[in-house]
């Protein structure tokens, strides 16, 4: 049975349960209030009232019945319009629900429902539409992901497709044309496992082993590796001295984090500028910022630059790698309980703050680890 005949139904039910039980209970109650009238009348009406005591109670409880069953089809039939109208609007609610949920299925991902109301049909309508929001910007998301991936691979692509014709056309030779072709599938390998990595990063799949790590231990490291870069640029790389805090982190993913981000400010330093990274303790957490003098990023795209291949002239994710970076490592902050956040001013630089907590969130024994592919 659908809906409105069995919300019609119960409210019919529900009317004729009321009816009757109304007459029994006026039937039951009356008797009092009857006995008492009736003995009123025959005080007034002395010797001559106490013959007619059966006569005037039976016919007063007959008028009673009569009227409540005069007025009964009309009560029950104000009761059944105001049910059907009742019943109506509710399933008209439903109704109106069930169409958007069946073009949300169709991808109409536009589609909202009215929210007027504060009963539960309008919540569930907010929550319909909330659903939708968010499904519209993941299907924008993966039309984006396959227009991005598309065009990084149409360049390497072309490329090999040229070396290929100057060999078979004589223009070039064939062990410079192979290994241009190799090179250029070397790229596309290079997209395939950052791709495989951040969808990884993004679905929370990637192994994280926390522990105890010495704040001071990542930045040494990650001067040690990036000395050499900063000085053949020449940009200086200040790192602060040694300090007794401690972090909870991943240190292989934490590096990767820091490496990234060092890459970006040497990328988008001229020569001349600098890079600090600087230490700041919180209640329990350790901020780590990567200070640059480079260009700066706009404010509308101080956000966006976390988003997957987003690319602006200003952008940090401009120049070489996927663009897929910054994506990886502001989820495996968050992985690690962390964050990573972004402060700019055009023409005075950027600051990138990696927020590391000091203490596990969860039991060692809960936290989830599944393989992933190595950096």
């Amino acid at each position: 049975m659908r809906l409105f005949p069995r919300l019609l139904l119960n409210h019919l039910t529900v009317i004729g349960v009321m009816g009757t039980v109304l007459l029994l209970a006026a039937e039951l109650a009356a008797h009092p209030f009857i006995q008492h009238h009736v003995d009123q009348m025959v005080t007034l009406l002395g010797s001559s009232g106490a013959a007619l005591r059966g006569d005037l109670n039976a016919g007063m409880r007959a008028t009673l019945t009569r009227a409540l069953f005069s007025a009964l089809p009309l009560a029950l039939l104000v009761a059944a319009v105001t049910a059907w109208i009742a019943a109506r609007r509710v399933t008209a609610s439903v109704r109106t629900l069930q169409a958007g949920s069946a073009a949300l299925a169709s991808g109409e991902y536009v589609r909202r429902l009215p929210e007027d109301g504060r009963d539960e049909l309008a919540e569930l309508a907010r929550s319909f539409n909330t659903l939708a929001g968010a499904l519209a910007r993941v299907e924008q998301s993966r039309i984006d992901l396959i227009g991005n991936v598309a065009h990084e691979l149409r360049a390497p692509v072309a490329a090999a497709r040229g070396y290929a014709e100057a060999a078979q056309d004589g223009v070039m030779d064939h062990a410079r044309a192979l290994d241009a072709i190799q090179r250029e599938l070397g790229s596309m390998e290079r997209l395939a496992l950052d791709l495989s990595l951040v969808s990884r990063v993004e679905g929370g799949q990637v192994e994280v082993r926390p522990q105890r790590v010495p704040a001071w231990t990542l930045l040494a490291q990650a001067q040690e590796r990036f000395a050499l870069p900063f000085e053949e640029k020449g940009v200086r790389l200040s790192v602060p001295a040694a300090s007794p805090l401690t972090v909870w982190v991943d240190p292989d993913r934490a590096a990767q984090i820091l490496a990234n981000l060092l890459s970006n400010a040497l990328r988008h330093t001229p020569p001349g500028g600098q890079v600090r990274l600087t230490v700041q303790a919180g209640a329990d957490s350790v901020t780590i910022t990567v200070h640059d003098s480079g260009t700066g990023i706009a404010p509308e795209h101080l956000e966006r630059v976390f988003e997957r291949f987003y690319r602006t002239d200003q952008a940090r994710t401009r120049g070489e790698g996927s663009g897929v970076g910054l994506t990886v490592a502001r989820g495996l902050a968050r992985m690690m309980g962390g964050d990573l956040t972004l402060t700019s001013t055009p023409g005075q630089g950027s600051a990138f703050q990696l927020t590391l907590p000091t203490s596990p969130a969860l039991p060692a024994a809960e936290v989830a680890t599944v393989s992933a592919a190595s950096r």
